[in-house]
C-alpha cells in the first residue's frame, strides 16, 4: 500500500483534520493508499525537545530526502516566545513534566533548557521540509470561482494619503549587504573584533551574504515616520515578521516599541530594568512583568495616554480590547497584515474601531519596496477589480534552506562595536564596521537549489507561455551573485520563444500589477522572502485568501511536498469554534493538495485506480466550488464539517459515475447513502452550532474530545466508517 504523510499541526487546520482525514482515508484506501499522520505541531515539538516524544520533524527531514516522499504539509505555528511559553504552560497543566522557558538563563542548566526550547521557535519546520523549490499558483477552478463570486475589496478614498515608509541609503539590511560565492568546501567563521560568533561548513559554489541593520539609523527612521504620520494625519503601524525572523524582527519590534512610547520608557527605565521587561515581546509581556507592582496602574495610564493622544494615532490589533500594534511582536505579521492594508483601501483600525488611512512602517527596504509599490499603485490607479484581475504565479528559491534574509543561527545582536569579519580558508571574505546593538546576519543559497530553480522556471514558463520575471536587482549584492548563476544555467535550457526578463523589485511589481489590471497572468521568480510576501499579497487580493493556492514543492530527490496555504487567521477560527462550535476554516487548500499528491502517485506508478480516484476528486473540487460549499463565517450556518460532507458526497458520486468499474461498484452505494441522507446529516451537523466546545487544550487537544467535537454526525460517521 502506498503512503501519504499528512502533517499533524496546530489550531484551525488541526481541528479540521479530525473531520476530514477519516473521509480521506476511507476513499484513498480503496485505491491502495493510506494517509498517515506525523506530529510536527508546536506541542509535539516541545515535548520532543524535552525528550518526552518522538522527534517526528527530524524523521520527516529524512523522508524528504527519499525519492518516494509524499507529504501534505498543513500550516503550522511559527512560534514566538510568548506562544512557546503559553504552550509550555498548557502542557504542564496536562501533567507533562517539563520546565518553564528561562528568558534570562541564570546558569548552565537554564541555558541548556533555553537552547532546547529555542529549536521550537520561529520557522522551525519549513527549513527542514523544504528540500525543493516552490511552485505556487491558483488552480484555474479556484481563480474562476473567485471572479464569479468576488470578495470585497474596499475602494481607496479620493486624494488618498496612505503610503509605505521604508529605510533608504546604507542603514538597513539592503543597503549594507555584501555577497560572495565561495569556490570550495571550507570552514567559514563569523567574528567580531576577532572573537568567534559562529563557524559554519561552507559548501563549494554557494553564495554567502552578510549584512546588518544599523540600530541608530533604525531609530532615526522610526522617529521620522512618527513625526511624518503626525504631519500627514495618518495612522502609524509597524509591519514585521517576528515569527519567521525570530532573532532580527523581534529586536526591530522592540526598538519601535521604545521609540513610540519613548517618554514612558524614559520615566520608568529603572522599574522596567529591575523587572526584566523584554520590550521585544511587547506590551503583553510588559503587563505581565508589572502585575502587582506599586506603579502598575500609573504605568498603564501613561501608556494609554500616548495611545489616546492621536498624534499620531496607532494601529490597533483589537480596538474593543484596546490592544495596539505593540501588544506582541507576533500579532502583526507583514505578509498577512499588508494585504489587509491594500484590501481595506489603505486603511487600518484606530482605537475607536474606525478604519483610518495609515503609514505602514516597514524598516528594511529589501521587501519594503514591494509593499510601497503595491500601495502606491492603488493610490494612483484605484482598487483592483476581483472579477477581472489577472493572476501572479510564483517560482520560489527555497530548497536546502536557501534564504535571502538571514538564517537564525547566523543572526546576532552585536554586544559591542567593531569589525565583523567573515573569514574563509583563504582569508577575509567580507567585513563590516558596526555599532553595539546592530543586528548582523548572514544568509546562504547553495548551487544545486539555484540550478533547480532555473529548471523549474523554464518548465513553468514553457507551460504557461507568459512573461516570466526574475525579481533581481542589479544594485543589490545578493542579486548580482544570483544572476551570475541564473545566466549560466539558463544557457543549459532551450528558452526559444520564452519571455524571460530581469527586473528590480519596484519595476517587477509595476509590470506585474499592470498585467494584473489587464486580466493577464505573470510568473514571478523570486527568492524565499519575496515568495512569502507575493504569495500572500496577490492571492488575498485575487481569491480572498492565500489558503486556496496550489503550493507544490517538487523535492530535489524526486518526491513531492504539497503545502496547503497560510494559517494566519487560524487563532480567530479556533476562538469562534470554542465559543460557538462553528469552524469557519476552509479546507479547500488541503483538498487541492491531496489531489496533487494522488496525481503524483498515480503518474509515478501508472495506477489506473489512483488515476480514477484523482480524476473524481478533481470533479468533486469543481463541484465544491461551483455549488459554493465553502464554510460560512456565521454560527448557525454550515461550517467546515459540512464542507467535508459535500466533498465526500461529490467525490463518491464522481467515482460511482466513473470509468473504473471496481471503484464505481464500491462507491455507488456510498454516493446514494450520502445523497439520500443529506438533510439528516446537515441537521446533525447544525445541531451543535451555538454550543461551546471543550477539546481539552488549544495547543495540545485531547484526541477523543477533538474528534467528537469535529465528527458530530452519527449518520455521516456510519457511512464513512463502513466504506
Amino acid at each position: 500500500m502506498s503512503k501519504i504523510i499528512w502533517s499533524k499541526i496546530d489550531e484551525a487546520p488541526a481541528l479540521a483534520t479530525y473531520s476530514l482525514l477519516p473521509i480521506v482515508n476511507a476513499f484513498t484506501k480503496a485505491a491502495g493508499v493510506e494517509v498517515v499522520t506525523s506530529d510536527i505541531s508546536l506541542a509535539g515539538r516541545v515535548l520532543s525537545a524535552m525528550g518526552l516524544a518522538e522527534d517526528e520533524l527530524s524523521k520527516l527531514g529524512e523522508v524528504v530526502l527519499q525519492e518516494d516522499a509524499n507529504i501534505i504539509k498543513l500550516p503550522n505555528i511559527s512560534a514566538s516566545v510568548g506562544q512557546l511559553k503559553d504552550c509550555i504552560t498548557e502542557l504542564q497543566g496536562q501533567g507533562h513534566d517539563i520546565p518553564n522557558y528561562p528568558e534570562n538563563p541564570a546558569n548552565a542548566e537554564e541555558e541548556e533548557i533555553q537552547a532546547k526550547y529555542s529549536t521550537c521557535l520561529g520557522s522551525a519546520v519549513n527549513p527542514v521540509l523544504r528540500e525543493g523549490n516552490s511552485d505556487r499558483r491558483a488552480a484555474v477552478a479556484v481563480k474562476k470561482f473567485a471572479q464569479n463570486n468576488p470578495h470585497k475589496l474596499r475602494a481607496f478614498p479620493e486624494n488618498p494619503k496612505s503610503y509605505v515608509a521604508h529605510m533608504e541609503g546604507n542603514g538597513d539590511f539592503f543597503g549594507n549587504e555584501k555577497s560572495v560565492t565561495i569556490e570550495k568546501d571550507q570552514k567559514v567563521t563569523i567574528a567580531i573584533n576577532g572573537k568567534e560568533l559562529k563557524t559554519i561548513d561552507g559548501v563549494a559554489s554557494e553564495i554567502l551574504d552578510g549584512t546588518y541593520m544599523s540600530v541608530s539609523a533604525l531609530n532615526k527612521f522610526y522617529a521620522k515616520t512618527i513625526e511624518d504620520a503626525k504631519s500627514n494625519d495618518v495612522l502609524w503601524s509597524l509591519h514585521l515578521k517576528a515569527t519567521m525572523m525570530k532573532i532580527s524582527d523581534p529586536i526591530m519590534f522592540g526598538h519601535g516599541f521604545k521609540i513610540f512610547f519613548k517618554d514612558v520608557f524614559a520615566k520608568y527605565a529603572d522599574t522596567f530594568a529591575s523587572l526584566n521587561v523584554d520590550v521585544n515581546q511587547g506590551m503583553s509581556d510588559l503587563e505581565k512583568k508589572i502585575a502587582g507592582h506599586a506603579d502598575e496602574a500609573q504605568i498603564k495610564a501613561d501608556f494609554l495616554a500616548v495611545v489616546n493622544a492621536d498624534s499620531p494615532a496607532i494601529a490597533m490589533v483589537d480596538s474593543d480590547k484596546g490592544t495596539t500594534n505593540f501588544n506582541a511582536s507576533n500579532d502583526i505579521i507583514i505578509d498577512a497584515s499588508m494585504p489587509v492594508v491594500v484590501r481595506e483601501g489603505g486603511k487600518q483600525w484606530d482605537r475607536t474601531g474606525a478604519a483610518v488611512e495609515c503609514v505602514a512602517v516597514i524598516p528594511d527596504s529589501t521587501y519594503g519596496m514591494f509593499h510601497a509599490e503595491m500601495v502606491a499603485d492603488c493610490v494612483k490607479n484605484g482598487q483592483y477589480d476581483v472579477t477581472t484581475m489577472g493572476t501572479m504565479q510564483n517560482i520560489g528559491l527555497m530548497a536546502q534552506k536557501a534564504e535571502e534574509y538571514g538564517s537564525h543561527p547566523t543572526t546576532f545582536e552585536l554586544a559591542e562595536a567593531g569589525t565583523v569579519t567573515v573569514t574563509g580558508a583563504d582569508g577575509v571574505l567580507m567585513s563590516f564596521e558596526c555599532e553595539a546593538g546592530d543586528i548582523w546576519r548572514m544568509s546562504r543559497a547553495k548551487d544545486i537549489p539555484i540550478r533547480d530553480w532555473v529548471r523549474l522556471t523554464v518548465e513553468r514558463a514553457r507551460l504557461e507561455n507568459v512573461p516570466t520575471i526574475f525579481w533581481l536587482d542589479d544594485t543589490r549584492a545578493h542579486d548580482i551573485e544570483i544572476k551570475k548563476k541564473v545566466d549560466t544555467y539558463l544557457a543549459d535550457f532551450d528558452t526559444t520563444g520564452l519571455d524571460i526578463q530581469f527586473m528590480n523589485v519596484t519595476d517587477a511589481t509595476r509590470f506585474t500589477n499592470a498585467r494584473v489590471r489587464e486580466g493577464k497572468v505573470t510568473i514571478a521568480v523570486t527568492g524565499n522572502v519575496l515568495r512569502d510576501h507575493l504569495t500572500d499579497m496577490y492571492p488575498i487580493l485575487e481569491l480572498g485568501t492565500s489558503a486556496k493556492m496550489l503550493s507544490i514543492v517538487p523535492l530535489l530527490a524526486g518526491g513531492g511536498l504539497y503545502e496547503t496555504g497560510a494559517g494566519g487567521s487560524a487563532p480567530k477560527h479556533v476562538d469562534q469554534f470554542l465559543k460557538e462550535g462553528h469552524l469557519r476554516w476552509d479546507s479547500l487548500g488541503e483538498i487541492l493538495a491531496l489531489a496533487e499528491s494522488l496525481r503524483f502517485l498515480g503518474n509515478k506508478h501508472s495506477d489506473a485506480k489512483l488515476t480514477a480516484l484523482t480524476a473524481a476528486l478533481d470533479i468533486a473540487n469543481d463541484a465544491y466550488l461551483d455549488n459554493n460549499k465553502e464554510p460560512s463565517r456565521k454560527c448557525g450556518e454550515p461550517d467546515n464539517k459540512a464542507s467535508h460532507f459535500f466533498v465526500a458526497q461529490y467525490w463518491a458520486k464522481a467515482l460511482a459515475e466513473g470509468d473504473n468499474a471496481e471503484l464505481a461498484s464500491k462507491f455507488a452505494p456510498v454516493a446514494k447513502a450520502l445523497i439520500d441522507n443529506e438533510d439528516k446529516i446537515i441537521a446533525e451537523l447544525l445541531a451543535v452550532e451555538g454550543k461551546a466546545q471543550d477539546i481539552g487544550g488549544y495547543f495540545n487537544p485531547d484526541e477523543a474530545k477533538a474528534e467528537a467535537a469535529m465528527r458530530p454526525s452519527a449518520t455521516l460517521n456510519s457511512i464513512i466508517d463502513a466504506i
